[in-house]
């Protein structure tokens, strides 16, 4: 994928525009620095899917989500959890890790890939380990995400999900619109119009694989840990859950910093933003460089 793009300019957005994509959008482990309050009650009865999103490196929003989730195991619900931060080809190893490991910091050893923060998701995969919640790889991964950008959508499906969700025919003109401009925006208004299609596929087909895994897991009840911008009601996973039948209830719950995203999710929980270099200071500069 890399190489159509001409030029230094295209190399590096090109090589960052892809490990953003692969889940480091929001910074690497920044300071912490921000706090939270006491955990209200968790919001209502558990849906049949508990969409909670985060922003991947803001440790108030980590905690303040797992207090929420924490209250429900313990009140006695089971969910299966997905979690973006597993890429799919390692699900074998990750059962395993489950099976065999006796603390959380054994999974992360075994499973963990080296772009996450492990130690924020700590405390859920201990969860996961205590009430014995199957853990659920829920990402594809990079060279995965590099042949949708090659090559499409359908490229990371098998034949049966490219029927289930159209996945031959054009992006819905409001998925489309929406991603962009969260591309557009996500990569500091800098990345070149010819990268723009690629990058929404990849999203996109994280959002439809996620879908479909917590899909498979019915009929049990599921909860999926992603990035705030795949568990949105209106273009991410939510979208294309229930683009299939039986149609399932969903929940969706945003951890965002300051006071944004009204309209995209069930439920907004607002947290201080996490200390943090400037992204697109940094982004300017390899551009530059």
């Amino acid at each position: 994928m890399i190489s159509i793009y001409g030029g230094k300019l295209g190399w590096t957005f090109a090589a960052a525009a892809l490990a953003l994509l692969a889940g480091c959008a929001s910074g690497g482990k920044g300071a912490v620095g921000a706090t939270t309050a006491a955990a209200p009650a968790p919001a209502g009865p558990n849906p049949q899917v508990l969409l909670l999103g985060e922003v991947h490196d803001n440790a108030a929003g980590h905690k303040l989500r797992y207090e929420l989730l924490r209250q429900r195991v313990e009140a006695g619900w089971r969910p299966a959890i997905v979690m973006e931060q597993f890429d799919r080809e390692n699900q074998d190893v990750l059962s395993k890790a489950q099976k065999g490991c006796l603390d959380a910091q054994c999974v992360i050893h075994v499973v963990g890939a080296g772009r996450w923060s492990w130690q924020l998701y700590y405390p859920v995969i201990q969860l996961a380990l205590t009430y014995q919640l199957p853990l659920i790889a829920g990402n594809l991964s990079r060279a995965d995400a590099s042949r949708v950008v090659r090559d499409g959508i359908a490229a990371s499906f098998d034949p049966q999900s490219v029927r289930d969700y159209h996945l031959d025919q054009p992006l819905p003109a409001d998925v489309r619109g929406g991603q962009y401009q969260e591309i557009i925006a996500g990569h500091c208004n800098m990345l070149p119009e010819m990268m723009v299609d690629g990058m929404i596929n990849a999203q996109v087909s994280r959002d439809i694989w996620m879908a479909k895994i917590v899909r498979d897991q019915q009929p049990r009840d599921v909860v999926l840990i992603a990035g705030n911008g795949h568990v949105r009601k209106d273009i991410g996973v939510a979208r294309w859950l229930n683009a299939l039948t039986p149609a399932l209830t969903v929940r969706s719950e945003g951890y965002v910093e300051g006071a944004d995203g009204a309209g995209r999710y069930d439920a907004v929980y607002s947290v201080a933003p996490q200390s943090r270099p400037d992204p697109c200071a940094e982004l300017k500069a390899k551009a530059k460089s």
